[in-house]
């Protein structure tokens, strides 16, 4: 009985022990990486004369899509990790200038900040709490997920912008 009550207290530690095991920066940094190259591929398929396409009237265009994307890695990204905006939210959208090269810039550009400020955070800030947009409290690594979240969401978006533009969408790249 002994014996299968250590056996039991042994599999409860090494089960919650892979419970509560949650991705490092380094990690966090890889995938923010790998998206980033992934929403190029995106950007580089849709011709330059396309970047002023909408679906529907009421719906963002192409570029207007990504310049979301762009602000809202900006602007999430700097809640998360409890850091200034350095920009306006809703800034890039606005910007007249939206052809392919400005708007892969930007994108591309807030890719870059958010993994420039993720790999500033030792794992163990990962855990410290953030009040994310003023209301919503959580750990960073759930505030950073939730922007991982949102600029998958737009890119996906976009596939249906490729497809009405003739352009077949890149190949997923999960690795």
């Amino acid at each position: 009985m002994k014996l299968k009550g250590l056996i039991t207290a042994l599999c409860l530690i090494i089960g919650s022990q892979l419970a509560t095991a949650q991705i490092k920066v380094a990690e966090l940094v890889k995938e923010w990486e790998r998206s980033k190259a992934y929403t190029k591929e995106y950007l580089d398929a849709m011709p330059e004369s396309s970047y002023d396409l909408k679906p529907t009237p009421a719906m963002r265009s192409f570029a207007e899509q990504n310049l979301h994307l762009a602000d809202a890695n900006y602007g999430l990204a700097s809640a998360a990790l409890a850091i200034k905006d350095p920009f306006v939210l809703g800034e890039w959208e606005k910007t007249r200038d939206k052809s392919k090269a400005k708007v892969t810039r930007i994108v591309l550009d807030s890719y870059d900040f958010v993994i420039g400020q993720i790999k500033k955070l030792s794992d163990a800030q990962l855990d410290e709490p953030v009040k994310m947009l003023g209301s919503f409290d959580m750990s960073r690594r759930i505030a950073l997920a939730k922007a991982f979240e949102h600029q998958v969401h737009h890119r996906g978006q976009t596939t249906v912008y490729l497809r009405l533009a003739g352009v077949t969408p890149p190949q997923e790249k999960l690795f």
